[in-house]
This record gives C-alpha cells, structure tokens and sequence, in this order.
C-alpha cells in the first residue's frame, strides 16, 4: 500500500512533531482529536485506520481492538501502557511502542520541587493564605540539603531524579529488585525496610506489575522514619490510598506529593475523587509528571519514529509486547513479514513457500516469544503482489497476519 494511502489516527491533542514527523516521511493521511474516545466512538473511528497514536486516557480494549481489521501497529504517546490490552494486541499481530525515555527529566523535575516544597511545609502554608491566614513560621520548615532521598526503583527516571537531588546537597538512597550501579555519590540498600528506616524523603518510581500493585501498604508506611514525607508518580495501583490517609493522619507521615491514582477522571470534565482531597499536607497534581511541552514535542517524535520504522522495514526495537527485531534497510528485492504463534515448524513452511518459487532468500530474521513467532524474510527477487505468495504464507497452520513490502 502507498504510504500516503495508509491512515493514522492520532487521539489525545499528540504533539505536533508526531505529525510533522509522519508527514515529512510520507504519510499523508494523518487524522488528529483533540480528546479521547469512548468506547463505541473508538471502535467506530479505528475501523480502517492502520496505525494508532493514544497517551492515557484512551482504552484499547480487547474488544475495540476487535473493530481494528486493519490495525497493525499502536503507539503510546507516553509511558505507561495499562490503557492497552498488550494481550489481545499481541495475539492479533499487533505491536505496540511507547516512549520509555523521553519525558524522565520532566518527571524527575517535578518530585525534586515536590521534595523542596513539602520540606518547607508549602502545601500547609498555602492553603491557609488562599484562605486569609498567615503562616508566617519556621516550625516543621527545614532545607534539603544533607537530607537523605530514598529512591524505589533506579531505573531512567529514578537515576535522573538521584543526579538532581545530590546536586542540592541531598544523600541518595536506592532500592531496586535488579542490581544497578549507582550514579554519583548514591548508595544502594540490601532491602528496601533499610532505605525507608534511613530516608527522609521516600520517591516511588516502579512499573506496573502484579508485583508492584498495592506494594506500598501500612506495613511499609509504618517502616518509614517518622515525619518522612512519600511521594509516588509511577503508577496509580502501588500505593494503597487508604493507608496512606491513615499514616498522614496519624501523623507518621508528615506529608506526601501524589501525581498518579488508583481511579483517575477519564477527561476534564469528570470530578476527580480521592480520600487525600481536602488534606493540607498533601500535593495532588492531575498525572502531569510528563506534562511539559519539552516531554511531548520529544515523546512526539521518538514514537512516530517507531511507528514509522515499523510500517516501512518491519522493525520491532522497541515494542513492549513483541519480540524485538532490529532489521537493516531494505535495498533491493521484496520484504516478507509473517507474524504467527509460536509453535514448531512455521519457518521451515515459509522457506518451503519461498522454495518451490525458486526464490533467493539474502536475509532472514526470527524471533519468538512465549506466545508469538516473528520472521522476516528479504528475497532477492522484486516480487509482484499478484503473484499469491501472500495467500500462501497466510495459509500455513497458526499464521496471525502477514505483511509484504515491495
């Protein structure tokens, strides 16, 4: 299919590099809302789209992915996936990429002022001047500097956030499940009962696994120091919220800097709910820890590029529910791509295919999965599309989709 007859569709107000980006390799037939869909809506408009661009609000259900008949790759225009069934996209031959990188220091921006302004008690002192009080107190105020930040999870962001804070003047801490070599003057702890007994500041930056839902409970809020202050912008499942109300009230926990929640609004104009509304010591910010217009013209560009390498060669680096495949350009001759689940003898049925054609096979790439096989075949021959090869290779056992670049 000609490029500029293949259909993107972009939801969510995506920056204006991703459409630049598609446009100047391209693809002329870019579609972008300002808002997400609701589920009938969505199934609707992604009926004949090839490629979709989301961030959060939008849910790729199973069953919206159903309507896709001719879907072959997504992009989260951000970093979480939850709003995606990786599953079902999976098992249709659909790969999904995200933007894992592009908005780590907009992020780790964001907690280190959190971090500053709980420490000078601004949230307190705020609310009361927006209601006529005054403040005017160095009690419970203290610097940062030679504070300890204990950080959860020393992956991008959590790295980025250890260099910002030592150059504050704060002592790092980290606990991570993988041993990572520590950055700076950072020091890592054996367990994670050791960073919370240690920090003054204690920074949530985990994924969203089954090992990570409600990890953060009171029996780790009891560990804490007393007065530490907890701040969470990775994923809205790892703290339990109504633990958390318990240890501020109590007082165990001075107070805490929320970014992400278990339940969020699905648009603007829903009311946001939580337990923490109408405590004074708590920052709640509305899932803006990568909302910076350096974030998004970067998670922009770094996303199209994948969805673009995909849709011309093929490339999978990068998908987060797919085996990777890093594939060269193609130069001459005619590509085959053939998505099927994982079970033995695809790739000697496919070479039987190209075998009895007397074609010259010049490259070929495999990768598999628990669940999915990908092959990627490049033949030296410039294939027509009539000639039914296509046809054949959709027709062995446990094939899911195919593609073919001329």
């Amino acid at each position: 299919m000609p490029k500029d007859k293949i259909k993107v569709l972009l939801l969510e107000n995506i920056h204006d590099n991703a459409v630049g980006y598609f446009e100047a390799q391209g693809y002329r037939s870019v579609e972008r809302l300002k808002g997400a869909l609701d589920a009938d809506e969505l199934k609707a408009k992604i009926a004949d789209v090839h490629m979709v661009g989301i961030r959060s609000r939008t849910k790729l259900t199973a069953d919206v992915l159903q309507a896709a008949n001719k879907l072959m790759c997504i992009g989260a225009f951000c970093i979480g996936t939850n709003q995606i069934d990786l599953t079902a996209a999976k098992k249709l031959g659909i790969p999904v990429f995200n933007a894992p990188y592009s908005n780590t220091r907009s992020v780790a921006e964001l907690v280190l002022g959190e971090v500053i302004m709980l420490a000078r008690r601004i949230p307190e002192k705020n609310w009361s001047t927006h209601n006529g009080g005054w403040l005017k107190t160095a009690d419970g105020a203290v610097e940062v500097r030679g504070k300890t930040l204990g950080i959860i999870g020393y992956g991008h962001i959590g790295t980025q956030l250890s260099i910002l804070a030592e150059a504050i003047g704060m002592k790092v801490r980290y606990y991570d499940i993988v041993e990572k070599l520590a950055l700076g003057n950072a020091r890592s702890c054996p367990t994670m009962e050791e960073l919370l007994a240690d920090s003054d500041f204690v920074s949530l930056h985990v994924p969203s696994t089954p090992k990570t839902k409600n990890m953060f409970t009171a029996t780790e809020m009891a560990q804490m120091k007393p007065g530490a202050m907890l701040l969470n912008a990775s994923r809205g499942n790892v703290v339990v919220i109504e633990d958390l109300v318990k240890a501020l009230e109590s007082g165990h926990i001075a107070g805490a800097a929320i970014d992400v929640f278990p339940s969020e609004p699905a648009s603007t104009r829903d009311m946001f709910e939580s337990p923490l509304r109408n405590m004074p010591n708590v920052i709640l910010t509305p899932h803006i820890g990568g909302s910076t217009l350096e974030a998004q013209a970067n998670i922009g560009t770094e996303v199209a590029e994948k969805l673009v390498k995909y849709s011309d060669n093929g490339s999978t680096l990068g998908a987060v529910n797919f085996p990777e495949v890093q594939l060269p350009l193609q130069e001459t001759g005619s590509r085959f791509m053939h998505i099927h689940n994982n079970v033995p003898g695809v790739l000697s049925s496919i070479n039987e295919v190209l075998s009895r054609r007397s074609m010259n096979i010049t490259g070929q790439y495999l990768r598999t999965d628990g669940d999915v096989g990908y092959v990627v075949v490049d033949v030296q021959e410039q294939v027509e599309a009539g000639l039914g090869i296509r046809h054949e290779l959709e027709q062995i056992p446990g094939t899911i989709r195919t593609r073919f670049l001329l």
